[in-house]
């Protein structure tokens, strides 16, 4: 396709400037994924058959993929946000850190929470929420009843009645930041419960947050799907920094995975995907013999951590794009430019597939390339070269070290 006999000259789109400048730094973008949202149809499909029937069902479910670096992870993660959103269902976007590791679940679940997206809200947050229900109303009411019968333990019953039922701010606050993962101990929990009620409070179960967290996870799933939300979408990105671990650590991480992997585990309507890099089945678990490390230190209860670990090596790979894809990719990205600055390429498809194979063979410093092809020709009329290729190193240790060499703790 030829843009340069496009007229008129497009108008200023400040959406259009935001796409090109994300893709120009690299920063993933929510935007970014519902404009391009096309470029992998097969496994979007997939995808969202799996979303689509967690939430018809109710069934949780998840799903990992991997891929090489640069090759379009966090940016197919940012599709399935907006998907989800379209349909109607709640998102949470975590990355995994040295502050977030998959083997604490109690950390995860703040992360989660902190980083929680209703539909049609631009910045996360939902528990404001709460304080439109009322002590008697149907939500209130079948919140209360779930707590109180179907978590392995009865902390979130005493604790929901109490934030429902006192006036005092500061109460209210403590009760209200246990729910955002910053959880209250058991005796304070017990003493403002016996003040509100002048009732002792006998827990079946003493709540800890190392071993009862997914409690947690599961009231938040039953929470969105009584609030009328279609399901709840968790995308973790950054998965292979669980290879950064030490073996126990990283065995306890896929346990905890196996909470959002595996049927009948995870909480209600939820759907989680695991994003990971392509070279963590040979540096990980081959290279650090998980297999065998699980047999040895949990012979007596390999599953999950096995299933989890075959889930992983059988992962589905982003693959590069299609020539096809690729040229479609192009063809949206020089219409982005011409409206970002208002001008008209006169570029084909053809020449900016050319410029772009001096750009590596990696999706992100290809579409780099091309967008310093689009800005030398806006601004001079004419390329002198690019230097594209100079931004990434073609290696994953661009901003994290190889899984090889990685010591166990």
């Amino acid at each position: 396709m030829d843009w340069s006999n496009k007229e008129p000259v497009p108008e200023f789109d400040m959406e259009a400037r935001h796409i090109i400048e994300a893709l120009r730094s690299g920063v993933p973008s929510r935007a970014v994924g519902a404009y391009f949202s096309d470029a992998r149809p097969r496994i979007m499909r997939e995808i969202t058959e799996r979303m689509e029937s967690v939430g018809r069902t109710g069934k949780p479910g998840g799903m990992v993929i991997s891929g090489k670096y640069g090759e379009g992870k966090t940016h197919l993660l940012n599709t399935v946000f907006t998907r989800a959103h379209a349909a109607n269902m709640v998102v949470s976007y975590l990355s995994l850190s040295k502050e977030t590791p998959m083997d604490k679940l109690y950390l995860i679940y703040q992360k989660v929470i902190g980083n929680t997206y209703l539909p049609q809200h631009q910045q996360p947050g939902f528990l404001h929420l709460l304080e439109n229900m009322t002590m008697g109303s149907p939500l209130a009411s079948e919140m209360i009843a779930f707590s109180a019968k179907e978590l392995e333990t009865d902390k979130l019953y005493y604790l929901l009645r109490s934030y429902l039922n006192t006036e005092d701010a500061e109460e209210k606050f403590l009760l209200q930041a246990d729910l955002e993962g910053d959880f209250i101990a058991n005796a304070p929990l017990k003493k403002i419960y016996r003040r509100i009620f002048n009732t002792p409070v006998k827990y079946n179960v003493n709540f800890t947050k190392t071993k009862h967290c997914q409690d947690y996870f599961s009231f938040m799933g039953h929470l969105f799907k009584q609030m009328g939300y279609q399901g709840w979408v968790i995308l973790v990105d950054e998965a292979e920094l669980i290879g950064r671990l030490g073996k126990k650590a990283r065995l306890n991480a896929y346990r905890n995975m196996a909470r959002f992997l595996l049927p009948g585990l995870g909480a209600e309507s939820t759907f989680a995907i695991f994003a990971l890099s392509a070279s963590y089945i040979e540096d990980v678990i081959e290279g650090k013999h998980d297999q065998e490390n699980l047999a040895e230190l949990f012979p007596e209860d390999p599953e999950p951590m096995a299933a989890v670990i075959e889930l992983l090596k059988r992962a589905p790979q982003l693959h590069p794009l299609t020539r096809t894809e690729f040229q479609e990719v192009l063809e949206k990205l020089a219409d982005f430019h011409s409206r970002a600055y208002q001008w008209q390429p006169r570029v084909t498809v053809a020449e900016l597939e050319k410029i772009t194979q001096s750009g590596g063979y990696l999706l992100r410093t290809k579409i780099r390339a091309a967008i310093e092809y689009l800005d030398q020709m806006y601004q001079y009329g004419e390329c002198h070269g690019t230097e594209v290729s100079q931004l990434t190193a073609e290696s994953y240790g661009e901003e994290v070290p190889s899984l090889a060499v990685l010591q166990e703790e």
